[in-house]
């Protein structure tokens, strides 16, 4: 029986023992690493001797005693918040829309961490949010309050560098840090922004443009310059054979070279009327906001005349951009006749060259032909074209119409022997070239079978009639003549 009661006893000592173990081993509490556990009640002393409120522990364990001390755990998740400003008031009484999103969870610093014990414990993520989000609007609307809007819209890291430092110095006050920042299109009511961006296209292209502009004339000048050097030494080296041709070529390169040079001295012109007008352009808007700043007192005016000064100045560059367009087409275009006219002459000339390169082969192969002797080869061509020679002679008085003719003759000679009526007809015959004298004139003569001109003729006597009546048909026009 006494054995009996000892192990009974034994067994629940050994009982209690284990479960105090057991609830020892419950207090120990650890810290996950995405939260940040607080431990309140009794836990010590600050350095001045006051008690603390309460001991953050991020990472590792710690053991909670029992009856003064408890425990909860703050979550580490960051939060999105998005914030979309409306009508917030920038330095130059414009005011503007700026939509963003800030990304904000609770710090890990050691002082940051008990302001976060202290003022967050025991709020969902939901009210944490929201009260980060009235912190982060109020800071936005103080901080575009100071800024103007060229500076809130080219210079970013600027506003986002403003943005980042005054919204964390109060987020750290609730046990907050700020872990990113993300603006969106940032816009204003008046479209003062929009113009912003509009004037900086502009600039950019004219700046594009004038670049391009640059490249082109330093490519024209060196390919002139080659090409100039190039004529030189061919010039130089020909000097003895080609010495008119070597001083032409060196008058088109010189004035092509004259010709650079305008050209040059008109981009440079060009560029610097663009120059001029984009400094206008700057200098009105910059008076455009010193009326705004001067008006600041009357905001909706000032807006106003903003808007007009702006429209006037899209109006102004819209021209001015169609100007330089429709410039840049008739250029184009009088690049493309002017280049369509240089191949026509060029195809015409190579044609030219082509067709007198040919005759003259073939003149070749006939004084190849004739012996050698050119002139022979000559009288061959004439011969060649007599039967086109003649048929233009029979050609000349095959249309001549006659009538009637009448001649009265009495029979009589004349000096040289003939009658009024043979003198006529003779002349008449006459007016037509003998073969001897055509073939005469193109250096021939008749072959002798076809009879020589008798050196004298010997007229003879013809009989004296007292009237010769002769008709000749044809045809006489209204009034009688032949």
């Amino acid at each position: 029986m006494g054995d009996t009661n000892v192990v009974v006893l034994m067994a629940v000592i050994g009982i209690i023992f284990f479960s105090i173990i057991l609830w020892f081993f419950s207090r120990y509490k650890k810290c996950p690493s995405d939260k940040i556990m607080v431990i309140y009640g009794r836990v010590g002393k600050n350095k001045d001797g006051s008690s603390r409120s309460a001991k953050c522990i991020h990472g590792g364990a710690a053991f909670i005693v029992p009856v003064i001390q408890a425990y909860e755990f703050l979550d580490l998740t960051p939060l999105s918040i998005p914030v979309d400003l409306k009508n917030a008031l920038s330095r130059q009484n414009i005011r503007i829309d700026v939509p963003s999103r800030f990304t904000v969870g609770i710090s890990t610093e050691p002082s940051v961490m008990q302001n976060a014990a202290e003022r967050l414990l025991g709020l969902q993520l939901p009210e944490i949010q929201e009260l980060a989000k009235d912190i982060i609007f109020g800071q936005l609307r103080l901080i575009i309050a100071t800024m103007d809007i060229e500076e809130i819209n080219t210079d970013r890291d600027k506003f986002l560098e403003a943005v980042s430092r005054n919204v964390e110095v109060e987020l750290k006050k609730i046990g907050l840090r700020l872990i990113n920042v993300n603006l969106t299109d940032i816009s204003d009511e008046s479209g003062y922004i929009a113009a912003l961006g509009k004037e900086a296209a502009a600039k950019a292209i004219n700046d594009a443009k004038k670049s391009v502009a640059e490249k082109e004339r330093d490519g024209a000048i060196g390919e002139a310059n080659a090409k100039m050097d190039e004529r030189v030494n061919v010039s130089k080296a020909d000097a003895e054979a080609i010495q008119g041709e070597n001083l032409a070529k060196t008058e088109i390169a010189m004035s092509n070279a004259a010709l650079r040079e305008k050209e040059a001295e008109a981009l440079r012109i060009a560029t610097s009327a663009e120059k001029i007008q984009a400094a206008k352009a700057l200098e009105d808007a910059y008076a455009a906001e010193k009326e705004a700043e001067q008006a600041r007192s009357a905001r909706e005016k000032a807006t106003l005349e903003a808007d007009v000064i702006v429209q006037t100045e899209i109006q102004k560059r819209q021209i001015e951009l169609e100007a330089e367009a429709e410039a840049e087409k008739i250029r184009r275009k009088a690049q493309g006749e002017a280049d369509a006219i240089y191949a026509r002459m060029a195809a015409e000339a190579k044609g030219m060259e082509e067709i007198l390169r040919k005759q003259a082969a073939g003149f070749a192969e006939i004084v190849k032909s004739a012996g050698g002797d050119a002139d022979a080869a000559l009288k061959l061509l004439i011969a060649d074209k007599l039967e086109d020679l003649m048929k233009i002679q029979v050609e000349a008085i095959k249309n001549i119409k006659i009538d009637k003719i009448t001649v009265w003759d009495n029979g009589g000679a004349g000096d040289n022997g003939k009658t009024s009526t043979a003198n006529f007809l003779s002349g008449l015959m006459k007016s037509v070239p003998p073969l001897e004298e055509v073939f005469a004139l193109s250096g021939l003569s008749l072959p002798e079978y076809l009879g020589k001109k008798k050196e004298e003729e010997t007229v003879e006597e013809q009989p004296k009639p007292e009237i010769l009546d002769a008709e000749i048909v044809g045809e006489t026009d209204e009034n009688g003549d032949i």
